[in-house]
């Protein structure tokens, strides 16, 4: 293991370890479970969810609905500002819509859904839409920040439309998009779980968790989110590494 690498786990093991002891002594302070449990109690929560098929198929379908929605939205969303971009009037009709996604809160756009989508495709619809203007905004923005003399320069060179797109438009967008793309996957997660707490579909980690609520289970509370969290910054971890892949490649 390189240096550095050596470095980072101990950096975020030091960040860890600080974080627990925090947490335990938190739970100290209060002393009321119901409240604040112990680490040790979470973690024995977990391991009790971890031996259960019922846990095991709510992480799989959670997984599936939110990957299908956040994958809906990265790729209307690059689709869209593709448009928008290169049209005005795209741009005239969406921008409205797009603002009007960011200003609603997810709750709201939740009970309106409920109406219209059946429970078990709540999630999928709720991270669709909150990934959707994330990745719509930063693509259009990457495109209409690309420097004209890039583009003239191809011109000059006779460069064909698949190589400029390939060898410099995308090169100049994918920065932000990888970090937008990564950003938005944690919104994806924070939503879709939500509209599972609400509308509670069958295999769901937001069942779990708003039976857990209802149940006074805080220890499964934690342990069930902490699920989440991990999934998230698991599902985190394979974008980075793909996208930087891809961009190496491109280099």
């Amino acid at each position: 293991m390189k240096q550095s690498n050596i470095k980072k786990v101990i950096k975020w093991t030091a960040v860890s370890l600080l974080w627990l002891a925090v947490w335990q002594l938190s739970a100290a302070a209060v002393g009321q479970e119901l409240l604040i449990p112990y680490p040790k109690a979470v973690l024995l929560t977990l391991w009790e969810l971890a031996r259960t098929a019922e846990f095991w198929r709510a992480v799989l379908f959670s997984m599936l609905r939110i990957t299908a929605g956040y994958s809906l939205g990265v790729v209307i969303g690059t689709a869209g500002a593709v448009l928008t971009a290169r049209f005005a009037v795209f741009k005239a009709i969406f921008s409205p819509i797009l603002h009007l996604i960011r200003a609603v809160p997810v709750a709201s756009f939740i009970i309106l859904a409920l109406v219209w989508i059946k429970s078990a495709y709540l999630a999928v619809f709720i991270s669709f839409l909150m990934v959707l203007p994330i990745i719509w905004t930063t693509v259009q923005s990457g495109i209409e920040g690309l420097d004209r003399k890039y583009l003239e320069m191809a011109q000059v060179f006779g460069l064909s439309s698949a190589k400029t797109l390939f060898q410099i438009k995308i090169p100049f967008i994918l920065p932000s998009f990888i970090a937008s793309a990564t950003s938005a996957l944690g919104f994806a997660w924070k939503s879709g779980v939500a509209a599972e707490v609400i509308c509670r579909p069958a295999n769901s980690l937001g069942k779990l968790l708003q039976d857990a609520k209802l149940y006074l289970e805080t220890p499964r509370v934690f342990a069930v989110t902490a699920t989440v969290a991990l999934l998230s910054l698991l599902l985190e971890l394979i974008i980075k590494r793909v996208t930087r892949r891809f961009s190496n490649d491109k280099h």
